[in-house]
């Protein structure tokens, strides 16, 4: 089928006449999502967000409000969604409810303000969560796919993330039909159908990253599609910059340990175990540097793949990794759509209840890897919330993959807002990764590793290993005098002074005296 797109003719990915019947507008799209809805979309990472009904949607709410109207709809998405979706229903104030993953500056300003409600969880317990109801039911699913074949089946696009679970439980479903996205991607993804609710639970047959237990395509129910939209608009680029000199000195660090944890047979010579990493120039750094490793035949069992990965599968250092989602800038989407059939061959891509899930994590031996605000000194892990109040993006998966990992490693600059902050403090306002799920702090400073050790052996590696230099009198005054006190107990703490950093920095603009 030819149809007009923009000001070209192209050829519809639609094969099948059912839904080919059912092609409209955007507007016409957003008119099926009522005021109070609650709308579930696609996207992780920004890729494969709906390009062209968010932002009618957002004109219908805009117009709605200029009538003295009230239209919010509540927002479940896979994890982030592009930037500009996320910002476009945040500036009409049309999202009442959020979940369960953000990293919008707007939505965030209304979500700390108490404008917008925000639920942050764990991403593998999204769907069960929905499934079972917990945020009532799924009105409206919009999600991308990049192609319908004639049996009516979905070609997933540049990530799954709940897509699966959003076609089954929404009452009404609209697709947007993107051809931008490559047709030779098509096969790269693995849409498990065998999950249930507990007590029917079965265990997931995969025991090596590159296993395939599912089709490489979505189903749904034609009588709940209600609108066909096309577009031809590419992922918004998940632009890095090049790696710091603090980035190098962490990935340095990670990289010294996984020299000496294969030197000591706790890791395989050559391959290691599969690796999580999560996003942004710390994980590019660290994966960059395996490349110079001399490691073979490495896999991957993460949320995303970035640009690094790409590299580290062209060069042969990686020979397979899994994800649920391409989070890729301009120049590795590029890499990718021109080298598509090649990355194919190494790259599956799954709905994230099974990227996340804690059994295949457990078993392949995960080393995860994710990012931190701040840890105590005891190792307690702050990695959403800025001065213990507000929230910055969320959990995401680092707690699916570090509770369950082989290895659990949290990784972050030493301080922050030019040295006003440290990384490294008293006692975490904002706990989202206890002591036992943490075994190795990574600053540019050095790497903690506090396996085996006790609360107060942690504390002294932590703050030698991790604190910069300039906080470091600070933290040791503190641990000695918490030490000193009467009863100090297992964990010593000052608790009229726990938070003292914390407060410094909210009266004087830094933690420094």
């Amino acid at each position: 089928m030819n149809r007009l797109n923009g000001n070209e003719q192209t050829v519809s990915r639609i094969h099948n006449r059912q839904f080919a019947a059912k092609v409209t507008t955007a507007a016409d799209a957003a008119a099926a999502i009522n005021p109070g809805d609650t709308v579930a979309i696609s996207g992780f990472a920004s890729a494969g967000t709906p390009k062209s009904v968010i932002p009618a949607l957002a004109d219908r709410i805009r117009g709605a409000r200029a009538a003295g109207g009230n239209f919010t709809i509540n927002l479940l998405t896979g994890a982030s969604v592009s930037a500009e979706t996320e910002r476009v229903l945040a500036e009409v104030d049309g999202i009442a409810l959020r979940m369960p993953y953000q990293s919008e500056p707007t939505a965030r300003r209304r979500i700390n303000e108490g404008r917008m409600d925000y639920v942050d969880i764990h991403l593998s317990h999204v769907a069960q969560q929905v499934w079972e109801g917990y945020y009532g039911k799924v009105d409206v699913a919009i999600v991308e796919v990049s192609g319908i074949t004639d049996t009516g089946e979905l070609i997933p696009s540049a990530s799954i993330g709940n897509n699966k679970t959003w076609l089954d439980v929404a009452d009404r479903i609209v697709l947007e039909v993107n051809s931008w996205v490559p047709e030779a991607m098509t096969g790269m993804h693995d849409v498990y159908y065998g999950t249930a609710l507990p007590p029917h639970r079965r265990p997931l047959e995969i025991t090596r990253v590159a296993d395939r237990i599912g089709q490489p395509t979505f189903r749904v129910d034609p009588s709940k599609v209600v609108a066909v939209v096309e577009t031809n608009a590419a992922d918004s680029a998940s632009e890095l910059t090049e790696p710091d000199e603090v980035s190098l000195a962490i990935a340095g660090h990670v990289l010294d340990f996984f020299a000496h944890e294969v030197t000591a047979g706790r890791l395989p010579a050559g391959s290691l175990l599969p690796l999580q990493a999560g996003i942004g120039n710390v994980a590019n750094a660290v994966l960059g540097g395996l490349d110079r490793g001399g490691y073979k035949d490495l896999t991957c069992y993460s949320e995303v793949i970035q640009d690094s990965m790409l590299r580290l599968i062209k060069d042969g250092a990686v020979a397979h990794a899994s994800a649920t989602s391409l989070a890729l800038s301009a120049k590795g989407l590029a890499e990718l759509t021109e080298n598509i059939d090649f990355y194919r061959k190494h790259i599956t891509l799954r709905p994230q209840e099974i990227s996340n899930h804690p059994e295949v994590v457990r078993r392949l031996g995960i080393i995860a890897m994710n990012g931190m605000l701040e840890a105590d000194v005891y190792g307690n892990v702050n990695s959403t919330h800025v001065m213990g109040t507000k929230i910055m993006n969320g959990i995401g998966g680092s707690g699916d993959f570090a509770r369950n990992g082989y290895l659990s490693m949290f990784l972050s600059p030493s301080t922050a807002k030019g040295g006003a902050i440290s990384s490294i403090v008293p006692m975490v306002p904002h706990v989202d990764h206890t002591e036992h799920d943490v075994q190795v702090l990574v600053t540019e400073q050095g790497l903690a590793d506090l396996r085996g050790l006790s609360p107060r052996k942690r504390a002294r590696v932590v703050v030698d290993r991790c604190a910069h230099p300039e906080f470091r009198p600070l933290l040791h005054d503190y641990l000695s005098r918490a030490e000193a006190e009467p009863g100090a107990g297992h964990t010593p703490h000052l608790l009229g002074e726990a938070f003292s950093f914390h407060e410094r920095f909210n009266t004087t603009g830094s933690m420094l005296p």
